[in-house]
């Protein structure tokens, strides 16, 4: 796979490490099993809405295409191609998209997995209804480059989904101290709270590759019921939808 500016090889060792274990829900992605359900519901509405089709059918995605770039795993694409999405996962860990390919052939899913990055889509003239770019930029090196080279990706018309966690002190004690330190959520060294990322920041650099904002959403974790929520608190996580 050809490297680009925007990955970090560290960051990218780090998630190899543990690719063996994206689908065991009481593994180390346990509590993004958890989270998994929040984000697609909101991704399944939010397309929904914005192309016209029926949330509530089978299959209401038929006949347009999706990237999940930063797939790991495939968490996200293999419910996204059963929604009807022609989906395209790409990572730039091999062995992530290892994992990713057996489960999908396990699951008898038809999704084009890929190890490579966004800018080498771009070099090729890729263009997809919709970009997930879900928990990724703050693991990347540079995140204006990588932003530019994903917006990119977007056809005309289309949309891209950003999910990534606020630098706040809050965020630094729930998502970094407590998840990793505390409640033992994460691996710890999982998150460097230095490259969370303020959603204005993230708007205004998702304006500046020429797209229009469209939504900023919170996502909250309510620890009596012990799950997570659509809410109106952006402090931690959050997630930006954006058109092209």
């Amino acid at each position: 796979m050809s490297n680009s500016a925007s990955i970090d090889p560290v960051e990218v060792a780090k998630f190899s490490a543990i690719a063996a274990e994206w689908w065991d829900p009481a593994g180390k992605f346990a509590p993004l099993h958890k989270f998994n359900p929040v984000r697609l519901e909101f991704i399944r509405n939010e397309a929904a809405a914005h192309f016209g089709r029926d949330a509530r059918s089978l299959r209401p995605f038929e006949g347009r295409s999706l990237l999940d770039i930063g797939c790991g795993g495939g968490l996200l694409s293999e419910p996204m191609a059963r929604l009807g999405f022609a989906v395209t996962g790409a990572d730039a860990s091999d062995r992530n998209i290892g994992t990713a390919k057996a489960h999908a052939t396990q699951s008898g899913l038809g999704i084009e997995y890929r190890a490579t990055t966004a800018e080498v889509l771009v070099d090729e003239g890729a263009s997809f209804d919709v970009v997930l770019n879900m928990e990724v930029v703050e693991h990347v090196a540079d995140v204006s480059s990588y932003l530019k080279a994903c917006t990119r990706l977007v056809k005309p018309g289309g949309i891209t989904i950003v999910a990534t966690m606020n630098k706040t002190l809050k965020s630094l004690a729930l998502a970094k101290i407590g998840a990793e330190y505390v409640l033992g959520w994460l691996p710890r060294g999982t998150h460097d709270w230095n490259r969370f990322i303020p959603p204005a920041e993230l708007q205004a650099s998702l304006e500046e590759t020429g797209l229009s904002n469209l939504k900023l959403q919170g996502v909250s974790f309510n620890p009596l019921s012990w799950d997570w929520h659509l809410s109106s608190d952006v402090d931690v996580n959050y997630m930006v939808v954006a058109k092209r």
